[in-house]
């Protein structure tokens, strides 16, 4: 009697590992971040500055 209730038991016990539903997996889509960079390489805005401020200083 205590290997029927001991197979009992196991049988309970792994029957709880196999739970769940058969709903496809939500897989998403992957972010994909790119790096520009511009050929003026950060210069636009000091060569502004420099044309503005020469424009005024005269």
């Amino acid at each position: 009697m205590k290997k029927f209730a001991l197979a009992t038991a196991f049988t309970l016990a792994a029957s709880t590992a196999f739970a769940g539903n058969l709903s496809d997996p939500i897989i998403e889509e992957q972010v994909i971040v790119e790096e520009t960079t511009s050929s003026a390489g950060g210069i636009l805005v000091p060569l502004i500055f420099i044309v503005f401020a020469a424009a005024v200083s005269t």
